[in-house]
């Protein structure tokens, strides 16, 4: 089943007074695959600015915003119509060597893979270890694929979600003390658990379709009306499979895929410098809609 949206995201940062603006980056645009085709774009930033479009060292679409004077107000608009097929993990057979945990990746995906299997972050006490080893049967053999289901429900139904305003992302060890975070947080903290346990994953950033925007009926969808993130782990014979903790969704067309990187820090959808009085900052909004066409 295929299906295309239309996307609007908007960013709007406000100052007291003009103030001058270096380079930002900008990574809104979906992400094409076999699965997911970009139909239509157009960017818009104010004031008038100079736009470069490159792609980062993981193939993502950036663009390299540049304003071209002092402004009260920068605001950046993006528009996306997309088409969209649907993927579930359940049709996705993997390969007879990677079915049952523990299994063991091929010399050559370990090449490419390594990256995303080392750890980022120290688990000092282990304690980020030995809850993802909780997932795993001890009365007989632990299913691969339902190892990751098992996590990735978990989260959601354990850990409670809470917006947070500060940059960055909180770390695993934090979000398994704290049992609250982000959906970047949530993102994290599976993604770490899951490559102590010899499994590549990396982080997601994207956007997420809600059918309650629409009119139609609800879901209990958190991340809607904003960018959203979660992981993907990559399973022989299946190959990249994605998991939203926060939802416990596993694929689906909800999920539109932006940027992919091994560590949240690589795909923040928006960064970028001004120069002004430390007070003039008044704040940013964010919106973003996501409609079926």
């Amino acid at each position: 089943m295929t299906v295309q949206y239309e996307i609007v995201h908007t960013t709007v940062y406000r100052y007291k007074q003009p103030v001058s603006f270096g380079e930002h980056r900008v990574m809104f645009r979906p992400r094409d695959s076999h699965d997911l085709r970009v139909l239509a774009t157009d960017l818009q930033v104010s004031p008038a600015s100079q736009i470069r479009m490159i792609q980062d060292p993981h193939s993502n679409s950036v663009a390299l915003v540049q304003p071209d004077g002092p402004a009260r107000e920068l605001e950046i608009v993006c528009r996306f119509t997309i088409e969209h097929a649907h993927t579930s993990n359940e049709e996705l057979p993997l390969a007879p060597s990677a079915e049952v945990f523990p299994f063991a990746y091929g010399v050559e995906e370990r090449f490419d893979l390594e990256q995303y299997l080392r750890p980022h972050y120290d688990d000092p006490g282990g304690h980020l270890t030995a809850w993802a080893r909780q997932f795993l049967r001890t009365d007989g053999l632990t299913g691969t694929r339902e190892l990751l289901f098992k996590m990735n429900q978990s989260i959601r139904d354990n850990f409670r979600y809470a917006a947070r305003d500060e940059e960055g992302t909180q770390a695993p060890q934090e979000t398994l003390k704290r049992s609250t975070g982000s959906c970047r947080d949530f993102a994290l903290l599976m993604m770490e658990a899951v490559r102590r346990l010899g499994v590549a994953t990396r982080f997601v950033s994207g956007y997420l379709y809600d059918p309650a925007l629409d009119g139609g009926e609800a879901d209990a969808t958190v991340g809607a009306g904003a960018t959203h993130a979660w992981l993907q782990a990559y399973l022989p014979g299946a190959g990249w499979v994605p998991f939203d903790p926060t939802n416990n969704l596993t694929g689906g067309n909800q999920l539109i895929r932006v940027g992919v990187a091994r560590d949240p820090s690589q795909a923040a959808p928006i960064s970028g410098s001004w120069y002004g009085e430390t007070d003039d900052y008044l704040g940013m909004s964010v919106n973003v809609a996501v409609h079926r066409r």
